[in-house]
């Protein structure tokens, strides 16, 4: 798809919610910059949450003495999907912030870990959309620190264009880099690997589309308690489609990478950039079925414009045979 032109933030154009991009090298540069900024919080009454590798929050831990004030949470607990990300910082600011009390949220991505380019490309876009979370939330902040140890540039540059603030020597500046943009510059998505299967569907053609990817998921090698979470986000994303994407679509699966990967295609337009991000409420229409593929998926990538129609992408991670 075609990337929109970043936008460059004018001089008056000061975030509300304050996302700071911290580049450090090395234990004692991530200790002075993440404790200045928790010292910083607690001085000012601030609670702080902190989601960082376990090596880090024992670096973290061994400094502050049990402080009350901050809370170290563990980001591993929700799987490899970054697109269950933004809901947990919601509940967990919220946790701490009780009563309307200022709260800061340190959060390291563990970037190296990252298993394929695709799943990298998403972690970049939820550093983007914690802008959009948290837009009104003047009480609730965040810094991420960012390992710069092996001084890939371009990295750094296609991060830093995720945060409006970039944190130095104990201040933060405004990014210039910072992409502004309505439209989120995705990359574009490679195309499915040979062989792959290819179904059309329209309505009345659910159980032919199960049928199709449980045959190709098993075939592929996706274990049996898998194959039933993946049948319910297929569901939910195939009722989606037909519903909303002009009644028909097309389905393609196939295996990368030990991955299982089957496509949605529909000419619908998805306008929240948001949607199946947080829990949906319970008055809330719609969003509950992209909301259940990020609960059920390794990883769900999401490309949708109104001249292009929208892609969706289902991974599941398939295991490795010694």
């Amino acid at each position: 798809m075609t990337a929109n032109p970043p936008s460059k933030p004018s001089s008056q154009e000061q975030p509300v919610f304050r996302h700071e991009l911290y580049p450090y090298r090395g234990d004692a540069h991530f200790l002075s910059g993440t404790l200045g900024y928790i010292h910083e919080a607690l001085e000012g009454g601030e609670a702080v949450v902190v989601a960082v590798p376990p090596d880090k929050a024992s670096l973290l831990r061994d400094e502050l003495a049990d402080e009350q004030d901050v809370t170290f949470v563990d980001t591993t607990t929700l799987g490899s999907n970054p697109g269950r990300l933004v809901g947990a910082w919601v509940a967990w600011m919220k946790e701490r912030g009780a009563g309307d009390r200022p709260v800061r949220g340190i959060g390291e991505t563990a970037w190296r870990e990252a298993r394929s380019a695709a799943h990298l490309s998403e972690l970049r876009y939820h550093e983007w959309l914690l802008n959009r979370a948290f837009a009104r939330s003047s009480a609730w902040s965040m810094l991420c620190p960012y390992d710069d140890a092996d001084e890939d540039q371009s990295a750094l540059q296609s991060l830093s264009r995720c945060h409006p603030l970039i944190r130095h020597d104990g201040h933060h500046v405004p990014n210039e880099g910072y992409l502004t943009a309505d439209e989120y510059p995705f990359e574009v998505l490679n195309p499915p690997c040979d062989p792959f299967q290819e179904l059309s569907y329209t309505h009345g053609d659910l159980s032919a589309i199960r049928s199709k990817v449980s045959q190709c998921a098993s075939d592929a090698g996706v274990p049996e308690d898998r194959l039933r979470k993946l049948a319910v986000a297929v569901t939910e994303i195939a009722t989606n489609s037909i519903r909303h994407g002009g009644g028909s679509g097309t389905l393609r699966t196939w295996t990368q990478d030990s991955t299982f990967l089957c496509e949605f295609r529909d000419a619908g337009y998805i306008p929240d950039v948001m949607v199946g991000r947080t829990r949906p409420a319970t008055d809330q229409i719609g969003g509950r079925g992209l909301w259940l593929a990020h609960q059920l998926c390794d990883l769900v990538e999401i490309r949708s414009t109104p001249d292009q129609g929208t892609t969706v992408r289902l991974h599941t991670d398939v295991p490795r045979h010694s």
